[in-house]
């Protein structure tokens, strides 16, 4: 006769709050919610100017498709290409 093992199911609060006790975890958690946050920004900026990604694109001297990546957030991007699209908002870059 088989006996059946139990395993215990975390949440994810349980998993994340142990994690983030990790200084690599956080800082990389951080790291990366900064960066959803300025994609988060760029894509307001350009809906408030009722700009289209291609016209932002155009305006920056890029494809249309890296500024539709950095929207996304699924992709990272350069300070260089980050001020590129800030230029277009007349937006600069400071760094905290």
């Amino acid at each position: 006769m088989k006996t059946r093992q139990t395993k215990k199911v975390f949440s994810f609060d349980e998993v994340f709050k142990k994690d983030f006790k990790s200084k690599a975890f956080r800082k990389e958690y951080n790291e990366e919610i900064s960066r959803l946050k300025l994609a988060h920004q760029v894509r307001q900026m350009r809906i408030a100017k009722h700009l289209t990604q291609k016209v932002v694109a155009q305006r920056a001297r890029m494809p249309q498709s890296v500024v539709a990546r950095i929207e996304s957030g699924t992709h990272s991007f350069s300070l260089g290409t980050l001020n590129r699209i800030a230029q277009v908002f007349e937006k600069e870059i400071h760094l905290v």
